[in-house]
């Protein structure tokens, strides 16, 4: 593959509070057309053709750009797993109901745009209301003791006789959870229904098994893998699945989820994957650029000072270009003796993973490995429905943490099997060393200009 452009960027960092700020002055036309255009073109904010969102979520990048490498950026350096997880189920979903020939769909009938925006109207005149007769109570209390205002209380609901038998649907799919769990996921959506205002839902509709586990581990507050949702994104979600489990009750968050993902999450993971060294290595290259760079400035001045011909003064050009080279490329993340070879650092967490292994492990890490595989099947981050997120017991962090800084910087690599990836790499390197024959250029002109101070 060739070269891009010599004036490509790479894609901007996407700051996270910086985007919802944006995002919520946009409109929803807005959104979906910004959504497209970083989706499918994006060449135009550094991201080519063939590392797409789209191309990366079907499959079609080779590592280190897949779905799984996408996933665990977003585990372990984004901390936004779920947003994926959700994105990936919902299409799932959206497959197997529509897939779904059996005459209890019929019980789930479409949640229309009339009927979204009549909720959120109806949730915006709630909030309203609340605001007012807090102003109201406020005034009563001004003058007293209490004239900090009231405090809401939340009164929960401990009837059990409210809650209505649980009868399964015929389109629930064979569950892997326990009795008491599938109950558990019951009565938290049952509670996310009564904090929503919403009524309790039919439980004979298809899918409803499903759709409690979802609010359990997305909608609700405190799941473990909590969407980040407004106050009023989360309440329209769980009334509109209180009436219906049709993947259009769905439709709002889903939306808001795969928008971030496309103009959030995949430039950021795009940027990400462009640095071919972990941390130790780059801050090594930018000091092995910056000694290079001195190097040759206090030759050149020594040969200035002297009465050598000034002709010698020029050798050190190479010094500079290779110093201003290296530290250039290690400011975008890259070391150039891993580009050299289209090598990359295995990232910490795939370190004692036996896939990225070029050597026999030793019986330390033969254990370390063990256990780190019971850890990946006991919390799987493509499991739709499993625990949170958090990687902080995983048995790499500590392993990890215990390695020197000199076994960091020399750590295993890998071949870069992504050809796009290589292409922005290789143009990024070409334009480090342009940038260094440049300012070689002009520095070696100085110093080859100015008289020989004969001082030795």
């Amino acid at each position: 593959m060739g070269l891009l452009s010599l004036k490509y960027q790479r894609p901007d960092h996407v700051d996270k509070e910086r985007f919802r700020r944006d995002n919520s002055s946009l409109s929803e036309n807005e959104k979906s057309d910004t959504s497209l255009k970083s989706g499918r073109s994006g060449a135009s904010s550094g991201i080519p053709d063939a590392l797409t969102f789209d191309r990366i979520i079907s499959g079609g990048t080779c590592p280190p750009c897949t779905t799984r490498d996408f996933m665990n950026y977003l585990v372990y350096i984004e901390h936004a797993a779920e947003n994926l997880q959700f994105f990936l189920w919902y299409r799932d979903y959206v497959k197997r109901f529509d897939e779904a020939n059996t005459s209890d769909t019929r019980l789930s009938p479409e949640w229309t745009a009339a009927m979204e925006d009549e909720a959120v109207a109806r949730i915006k005149k709630d909030a309203v209301e609340k605001m007012r007769l807090q102003s109201k109570a406020l005034g009563i209390f001004k003058g007293t003791d209490f004239e900090k205002g009231p405090m809401d209380v939340v009164v929960a609901n401990t009837d059990p006789f409210l809650t209505p038998p649980d009868t399964p649907s015929v389109q629930d799919a064979p569950s892997v959870f326990s009795g008491s769990q599938v109950s558990s996921f019951r009565t938290q959506a049952q509670d996310a229904f009564t904090a929503a205002g919403a009524t309790l839902p039919f439980t004979i509709q298809p899918f409803r098994t499903e759709i409690n586990r979802v609010i359990a581990t997305y909608i609700m507050d405190d799941a473990p893998r909590q969407l980040n949702l407004s106050s009023r994104e989360q309440k329209a979600a769980v009334q509109a699945l209180a009436h219906t489990t049709h993947p259009s009750a769905l439709r709002a968050v889903a939306a808001s989820v795969e928008d971030t993902l496309r103009r959030q999450a995949h430039p950021n993971f795009v940027r990400w994957s462009i640095c071919n060294g972990n941390p130790a290595r780059v801050t090594f290259a930018r000091g092995l650029g910056v000694s290079l760079i001195l190097l040759a400035t206090a030759g050149a001045l020594l040969l200035t000072l002297s009465n050598a011909g000034r002709g010698w003064r020029a050798l050190f050009a190479v010094g500079w270009v290779l110093g201003i080279a290296t530290l250039i490329a290690a400011a975008k993340g890259m070391c150039v003796v891993l580009h050299g070879l289209h090598h990359r650092h295995v990232r910490p967490w795939e370190l004692f993973d036996p896939e990225y292994s070029s050597s026999p492990p030793d019986e330390s890490e033969l254990e370390d490995q063990g256990e780190l595989g019971r850890k990946r099947k006991a919390g799987d981050s493509f499991d739709s429905f499993g625990s949170s997120n958090s990687y902080e017991d995983e048995p790499w962090v500590m392993r990890y943490e215990k390695r020197n800084v000199v076994r960091k910087v020399f750590d295993r690599e890998v071949w870069i099997r992504e050809p796009a990836l290589r292409q922005i790499q290789d143009t990024i390197f070409v334009q480090s060393m342009l940038a260094a024959l440049l300012a070689a250029g002009v520095l070696t002109a100085v110093f080859v200009a100015v008289p020989s101070g004969g001082f030795f």
